[in-house]
């Protein structure tokens, strides 16, 4: 099993998104406050989905008057691990 990755999420209401990455695909995805309805299927939809293509489709999503969202930190997050590669 693969190590759980924690990031710290800034300027939304999340404060923190964990998961793991297996064959590259994001497995066990959580986010730590913020609506959790919504983040709740965020993760469901994301569960086995491939990294990049998570990366891709949630980049750029805005929250009401913020320049972004959980989904776009995520996307960040994933962006910076694949550099890191």
């Amino acid at each position: 099993m693969s190590p759980i990755n924690k990031h710290k999420l800034e300027g939304v209401c999340s404060k923190e998104v964990s998961f793991r990455v297996e064959g590259g695909r994001l497995r066990d995805v959580k986010f730590y406050r913020g609506c959790p309805g919504n983040l709740t299927a965020l993760a469901l939809l994301l569960e086995g989905m491939p990294v990049a293509e998570a990366a891709r489709k949630l980049k750029g999503i805005t929250c009401g008057d913020k320049p972004t969202s959980c989904s776009d930190q995520l996307a960040r997050v994933l962006e910076r691990l694949a550099k890191a590669g």
